[in-house]
């Protein structure tokens, strides 16, 4: 398992953190997600066999959040 760190920029309230934490648990091979919308930036866990950073990032993208890996 890969531990990363994404920087989100856009979350504005606790929807936010949901949709980001939602987008980023349907991808394959996510194992956890944690969201801090105070800190701006999801802890993500995952397989790197199934998905890679740059998916990751593009899902929280599609839903509309800015994101630079931290």
């Amino acid at each position: 398992m890969t531990d990363l760190t994404l920087s989100i920029t856009g979350m504005t309230c606790g929807g936010c953190v949901r949709s980001v934490t939602g987008v980023l648990q349907a991808l394959p091979g996510v194992e956890s997600v944690s969201v801090s919308l105070e800190q701006a930036q999801a802890q993500v866990r995952f397989d790197d066999a199934q998905v890679t950073p740059a998916q990751l990032a593009a899902a929280v993208e599609d839903a509309g959040f800015d994101v630079a890996a931290a």
